[in-house]
């Protein structure tokens, strides 16, 4: 049935017989024989540490290069790491990162975020995957649930922690994902990926790719999920189970020696169980719902890479991105439209310079609810931007000073600047320091401008409410609600000492202006209750200062140990006296992770993964009170052993050092759930 109604949702989308025409039309789809991808997983273990450093990488400049000469503080996920990680969605595979918190909320939602102000809509904090956006500008954050592709084709994931506003614009605040796929060309034949367990009760993966023709691969894939429910900290069952099914494919054609065009495209539906406690005007002023969010999307990306000449060429890139979310308190249909064009050249031997040009079109609609109102519900916004940047190297294979900036207009605070200075120092092969000061801003979300949500309801005589009347605390969007800024100086180190040992260590301070608070404006009596408007205003600032090492050890031949360790110290001016927020810490101080890899034989890895993660505050979902989440300790353990050429067993067990713990809470509405421990079986076949 699940299939069917996976066949079913294609269907209804226009370019479900585009892909069957491409697919089925062009001679030899069905009769190629699979190719090996041009790097094999044989030949990612046997790279260095040094190796690993010059991985090409472009989420920094745009423009590819090598992650040791990258002036920003960058981590990179390969593929290669997500398969021995045992991890099964792309936020669990991002606790890899310093300086990155993830925290799961229940079974369906996580909390993810750079460099501090964590939380369900963590808002600092830009994603794409292929260079498209999935920041939800409705809300400011991303709904982690629904971005996911097949893992086996992820290609890597490039997380910049601080701005990258320069040239992803703004939202890129405290940092950048970008998550990037392979090549048609580097998946050829068949993948076939089948498990089950504790909590991951179901789920399988299929994956074909062949050739299309002189210089042109495709494939598709489809994969499909059914994951148990959490507990609530109560001990019963947290009703947040849920499934999802997503298929999509990709077409990579050269179509001559200087020109590549990309089509691509994915489509996914679900349904997502959540227990929310909803507020209410009637005793007991609040109600627990047993809720089935429905969610689908599709979204259709085409991108042509044009070379000038040996040193220019120009990439332009086109997405359609359709999102229907429908859950108990609000319904969000939004349309997404957006065109990039951006063009790198060498101005002589010493200046390699891009700029771009784009172009967004949102189109918002909501269905509201007695709980929220988006007013007018329907309406768009438009985005224009353009950027620049210069990289000038002062001393030939030494020194080199990237400036730049971004160019923006938006409809909610008109145009914003968001300049950039980076310095790279190479004294020797082996040492890079780097050093920059950006500027970056967050733009007003629709949310902060025309929301009215019923947040809390506070009971009559309580210690919160000693009055005779329930107060309704109501936040309330405002049109004078302005841009967060952020001023952000980093330092970095990367040294490769000797062959079997890389480090990577970044400082960092960041200095926040016109941050989100609330103010409590004037009270009135409606008959049976109080109402208490809560508009959003810009009267925080604060600062953010940490330290993170990144270190990678070759212990020897068959074992190798990957550490990441961050620091994180929070200060948010709270003396104005009508900022009502509650305070709060915006991230754990410490962060530590290793990860070990053993190839025991060469048919048989174990992978160990040890985390730790320091306590910290969250508001609870009456939003009047901070919670404690005390720190923990976590193992993940995976056993895989490719018992025949092309078929591969794995064993993964998670969170195994206690039966469960809690990691987050969500902002509101949400019931504090415990994330369990898990073990599941996997089988790998590729033919």
């Amino acid at each position: 049935m699940r299939l069917f109604h996976l066949i079913r949702i294609l269907r209804t989308h226009w370019f479900y017989p585009a892909i069957c025409f491409l697919l089925c039309s062009v001679p030899g789809w069905a009769d190629q024989q699979s190719s090996s991808s041009p790097t094999t997983q044989e030949e990612i273990l046997e790279l260095s540490l040094e190796d690993i450093l010059n991985i090409e990488i472009t989420s920094v400049s745009k423009k590819a290069q090598s992650l040791s000469e990258a002036p920003a503080a960058i981590f990179v996920i390969t593929n290669d790491d997500l398969r021995r990680s045992g991890v099964t969605n792309i936020p669990d595979a991002l606790r890899m990162v310093p300086g990155l918190n993830v925290a799961r909320i229940d079974s369906n939602k996580w909390a993810v975020t750079s460099r501090g102000f964590n939380g369900r809509f963590a808002n600092k904090l830009l994603v794409l995957i292929d260079g498209r956006s999935v920041y939800a500008p409705s809300f400011s954050g991303v709904y982690w649930e629904v971005q996911d592709t097949l893992l086996e084709d992820v290609e890597r994931i490039e997380v910049i922690r601080g701005p990258g506003a320069t040239l992803w614009g703004a939202n890129a605040v405290n940092g950048v994902i970008n998550i990037i796929t392979r090549n048609a060309a580097d998946t050829q034949g068949g993948l076939l990926t089948l498990g089950a367990g504790s909590e991951e009760r179901g789920f399988a993966g299929v994956r074909y790719g062949a050739v299309l023709g002189e210089g042109a691969y495709g494939r598709i894939y489809a994969k499909g999920f059914k994951r148990d429910e959490f507990v609530h900290t109560a001990g019963d069952d947290a009703n947040d189970d849920w499934d999802m099914l997503r298929s999509g494919f990709r077409v990579d054609s050269q179509l001559s020696g200087r020109n590549a065009l990309t089509l691509q495209g994915d489509v996914y539906q679900g349904n997502i169980d959540q227990t929310i406690d909803l507020p209410t005007l009637t005793p007991p002023y609040s109600q627990s719902v047993e809720d089935e969010a429905d969610v689908s999307g599709w979204n259709l990306v085409a991108r042509w890479q044009h070379t000038l000449s040996s040193t220019s060429e120009f990439t332009l890139q086109a997405y359609y991105d359709r999102t229907d979310r429908d859950e108990a308190f609000e319904r969000e249909v939004r349309d997404t439209f957006d065109i990039d064009f951006q063009h790198q050249f060498a101005a002589g031997e010493w200046q390699d310079i891009i700029w771009g040009l784009g172009y967004r079109y949102i189109r918002y609609d909501f269905t509201n609810s007695l709980i929220m109102t988006i007013d007018p519900d329907s309406s768009s916004d438009e985005l224009l931007s353009a950027f620049l940047q210069d990289e000038i190297t002062l001393l030939e294979d030494r020194l080199w000073l990237t400036l730049g900036s971004k160019f923006e207009h938006n409809d909610y605070t008109g145009f914003e600047i968001q300049p950039n200075a980076r310095l790279l120092w190479a004294p020797h092969p082996k040492h890079k320091l780097w050093a920059a000061v950006s500027r970056a801003v967050r733009t007003p979300a629709r949310a902060e401008y025309d929301i009215r949500l019923l947040n809390t309801v506070l009971p009559p005589f309580s210690p919160d409410n000693p009055s005779p009347l329930p107060i309704a605390l109501i936040i309330v969007g405002d049109s004078d609600y302005d841009s967060e800024e952020l001023l952000a100086y980093e330092l970095g180190y990367r040294v490769v000492p000797v062959k079997s040992l890389s480090l990577d260590v970044t400082a960092f301070y960041n200095d926040y202006d016109n941050l989100r608070s609330n103010k409590a404006d004037a009270f009135s009596i409606r008959g049976t209750h109080v109402v208490q408007p809560l508009p959003f205003d810009n009267k925080r600032k604060g600062e953010i200062y940490g330290i993170e090492l990144a270190a990678a050890w070759q212990a020897a031949d068959w074992w190798r140990l990957d550490l990441a360790y961050s620091y994180l110290r929070t200060r948010i001016d709270t003396s104005n006296e009508h900022d009502d927020s509650p305070q709060i810490e915006v991230g754990p101080r410490h962060q530590a992770s290793l990860r070990s890899a053993m190839n025991l034989r060469k048919d048989l890895d174990l992978d160990l993964w040890l985390r730790y993660v320091d306590d910290v505050k969250a508001i609870n979902a009456r939003a009047t009170s901070v919670s404690e989440i005390d720190s923990y300790l976590t193992l993940d353990a995976c056993l895989t052993w490719r018992s025949i050429k092309d078929l591969e067993f794995s064993l993964v067990g998670q969170n195994l050092l206690d039966d469960k713990h809690p990691e987050y809470i969500q902002e509101s509405f949400t019931l504090p759930t415990e994330v369990e421990r898990s073990i599941y079986g996997k089988i790998t076949w590729r033919f």
